[in-house]
């Protein structure tokens, strides 16, 4: 535990889709002075996000849906390019989103690899998300996925080139953080696979 932290206090301002706290309490400053500060924190649970590429065609599947926060802040259609992701709903991450996958791309994929994991947005929201790698092929397309009904998905399924993936954050048709993070390291890290 934080021993410059005390005196902390939660309450919730909204539990209608997620839940919204605010925390009061006293921190110990870099002066040795305990002040008074008070936060609030989104938790929408952890998630689990995942490219899956295929070494054979040089080419990853992404998907694209509406996404109100950013038509809230000046994405003019909603629309977001993004890598399959999903929360992990009591789920373990490796079987979240290896179910995730299934429904949003109907990819049937059975390995996954982890390659790290990070808070996106670690001054108001709590989740950790879970990044994983994994490999496709034609013969593991079992249905034409777009997310599950039950949660108002409406996902396209797209099929790129991988550079043509990378030239998309270059001009900013793919903004989103997991996503580029996920492309990045490929680059990095599968770039001889591939170019």
């Amino acid at each position: 535990m934080n021993d410059r932290l005390r005196n902390m206090n939660v309450s919730i301002l909204s539990d209608n889709w997620y839940t919204l706290k605010k925390v009061d309490f006293e921190y110990l400053n870099n002066q040795n002075v305990w002040e008074k500060q008070s936060r609030e924190a989104y938790d929408r649970g952890n998630g689990a996000v995942v490219l899956l590429y295929n070494p054979d065609k040089k080419s990853v599947i992404l998907t694209r849906q509406f996404r109100m926060p950013t038509y809230l802040n000046k994405n003019p259609d909603g629309m977001m390019i993004e890598a399959c992701a999903g929360l992990l709903d009591e789920n373990d991450p490796k079987t979240a989103i290896i179910k995730e996958i299934e429904e949003e791309t109907g990819y049937r994929i059975t390995e996954v690899e982890k390659v790290f994991e990070s808070y996106m947005s670690p001054g108001s929201v709590t989740e950790i998300l879970y990044f994983f790698i994994a490999t496709y092929s034609k013969g593991q397309k079992v249905s034409k996925g777009g997310g599950s009904e039950d949660e108002t998905e409406n996902i396209e399924v797209l099929e790129y080139d991988f550079q043509e993936a990378l030239r998309l954050i270059k001009t900013g048709e793919i903004k989103d953080a997991k996503t580029i993070m996920l492309l990045q390291y490929a680059q990095i890290n599968l770039g001889d696979l591939l170019k």
